[in-house]
């Protein structure tokens, strides 16, 4: 067939010559229309990347979301208490521009937008030779008036106590600590923080550290306050890993605990499941990496310890959480794996235990903290507890109105803690020695337990050093310690999973070592713990054997009576 006729337009274009007409159509669009293009490319991919909820707050017109609660259906804390809360039973509505979990949670921590205060700083000694900084607010510090406060006056014996427990690598300068203390002292409450060993600007001292699950120097710094003020009711807020030492140490130490009530604001609850959960997605690698960077930091601040007890090597390469602690926090601690440690200072497992009014705060979009680690049954079983979870709030920030200048869990904590103070449900403690934990031994338990005399010495101060003593009693009498009996006296203090060895040097002349007392310690404690025990061991001795006894007492006074019968017939 002859084509010369043929019109060209009909001739299809080769594929070369059309991928030619789209560049040359594409090139005939305007440049800033491919900008606006990529910028929404790229918002679309960061509103899903940091689960931005702004549009879906806007169609319900920022109204906010509801505060879902758990609790034992015959809870008189919830009946009583939460029910009046008028914050816990309203709804949290975001400040717009935070309308994301991760941008909440950046903001707190590089901006904040903290009040302006100061603290006055108490330097404590613990009887290890540790050094804690209490840091303490009243009335006075944030307002100018002497006048009464809700019926509390700021220098009254009566004004409530708040003790505070920070998260990891936080102290009283965070911005979310100075919002609490801030709040709280408005309230006419005091307020004391107490610092973790080798924060808030103070040196480590001793060879006991902190950890997720150390619960000594809380327990200590609670005695010690409510020791100097006995008639003040004392109530306890724990943030993040705080939050874990605070619901850890209620469980150890159950109805023998000098606190009236307390608030756990984004516990990790169970560190395995969040180990697991903060390296899943990049987002939370990113986390995971910060907080990397702020345990090294806080190694380096004490770098003769921790190049002493730990891997150092190991510590400066750290890149994640889990690297810390398998270098540093696992070798100090006598922990066989991380997994161990994880799992044995997790709060979870002690949440049955827990004998006073506690309010555990979370938010389910927690960056951080996940709501997999929540224990929701083991909440829902105990009638002391109740957990509210928030549909949007962050790791600790929770801001709210426009301006984002105050956060929301500081409100409804104070409220909770004001409502259960004009009640009849708060915690009164039943006995006064101190938990027998502190006798027991856990040698693969809890952290530095090596003994040494050198190392960084913080500003001492002329305060008397607070012991944890232990009252025993026996039959009605009060059993008295003896003291001073070597050259060096070794006391031993343990919580739970932490450990801590001090030696002390005796001014008096040793005496004799006593090889036969700790065996009948031994049987005596054995005695006591096990006496249904050993009766029950005794009875069946006494069946087992009594065949092979019978017998031979049988053939015995079977002799002796035949000897008797011959000599009465001679």
């Amino acid at each position: 067939m002859d084509c010369n006729g043929c019109n060209p337009q009909l001739i299809p274009p080769s594929s070369s010559n059309a991928y030619k007409l789209l560049l040359q159509a594409l090139s005939q669009i305007p440049i800033h229309h491919y900008a606006l293009a990529t910028a929404f490319a790229a918002l679309s991919f960061l509103y899903c990347f940091l689960e931005i909820h702004f549009f879906r707050d806007l169609f319900t017109g920022f109204s906010g979301s509801p505060v879902e609660f758990t609790y034992n259906s015959s809870s008189e804390i919830y009946d009583a208490i939460v029910s009046k809360c008028r914050i816990l039973q309203g709804r949290y509505s975001v400040t717009p521009w935070l309308s994301s979990p991760h941008l909440q949670t950046v903001f707190l921590n590089f901006f904040g937008n903290p009040p302006i205060f100061k603290y006055k700083r108490q330097l404590f000694t613990t009887s290890d030779g540790g050094t804690i900084a209490l840091d303490w607010v009243t009335y006075s510090d944030v307002s100018d008036s002497d006048v009464h406060v809700d019926g509390v006056t700021k220098d009254d014996e009566f004004t409530p106590i708040v003790v505070v427990i920070p998260g990891l690598t936080s102290d009283s300068s965070s911005a979310y600590l100075k919002h609490l203390a801030y709040n709280t002292a408005k309230h006419g409450w005091k307020v004391v923080i107490s610092n973790h060993r080798g924060l808030g600007g103070v040196s480590i001292t001793s060879d006991c550290f902190y950890n997720a699950g150390w619960t000594e120097d809380a327990r200590t710094v609670v005695n010690y306050v409510h020791k100097e003020n006995p008639r003040a009711p004392l109530f306890l807020i724990g943030t993040s890993i705080g939050a874990n030492i605070l619901i850890k140490y209620l469980g150890e130490d159950g109805e023998n605990i000098p606190v009236a009530g307390a608030v756990a604001v984004c516990s990790p609850w169970d560190l395995l499941i969040g180990d697991r959960f903060i390296t899943r997605k990049r987002v939370q690698k990113f986390y995971d990496k910060a907080l990397a960077i702020g345990l090294t930091g806080y190694a380096k601040l004490h770098q003769p310890h921790f190049t002493r007890l730990a891997n150092w090597e190991g510590i400066e390469k750290s890149v994640s959480v889990r690297d810390f602690d398998n270098h540093a926090t696992r070798i100090v601690g006598k922990y066989e794996s991380v997994d161990t440690y994880y799992r044995r200072c997790s709060s979870s497992i002690y949440v049955p235990s827990v004998s006073i009014p506690l309010l555990c705060i979370s938010a389910l979009d927690d960056p951080l903290c996940t709501r997999e680690a929540i224990p929701w049954d083991e909440c829902r079983a105990n009638k002391n507890i109740v957990l509210a979870t928030i549909k949007h709030g962050g790791h600790l920030a929770f801001f709210e109105g426009i301006t984002g200048s105050s956060l929301w869990w500081v409100r409804a904590s104070n409220e909770f803690l004001d409502v259960l103070l004009s009640s009849k449900y708060m915690h009164v403690q039943k006995k006064i020695s101190a938990p027998n934990k502190l006798l027991d031994s856990a040698i693969d338990q809890g952290p530095y337990v090596n003994v040494t005399e050198d190392g960084m010495v913080a500003a001492s101060n002329n305060e008397e050093e607070i012991h944890v003593k232990q009252d025993t009693h026996d039959d009605g009498h009060e059993k008295v310690k003896e003291e001073n009996k070597q050259d060096e006296l070794v006391t031993k203090t343990e919580s739970g999973d932490s450990t801590c060895i001090s030696k002390t040097a005796s001014t008096h002349n040793p005496a004799p070592l006593d090889v036969i007392a700790p065996f009948k310690r031994y049987v005596g404690q054995l005695s006591r713990q096990n006496r249904w025990s050993i009766w029950l061991l005794v009875y069946i001795a006494i069946n087992t054997s009594w065949p092979l006894v019978g017998s031979a007492l049988y053939i015995v006074f079977r002799k002796r009576l035949r000897g008797s019968g011959g000599s009465v017939r001679r």
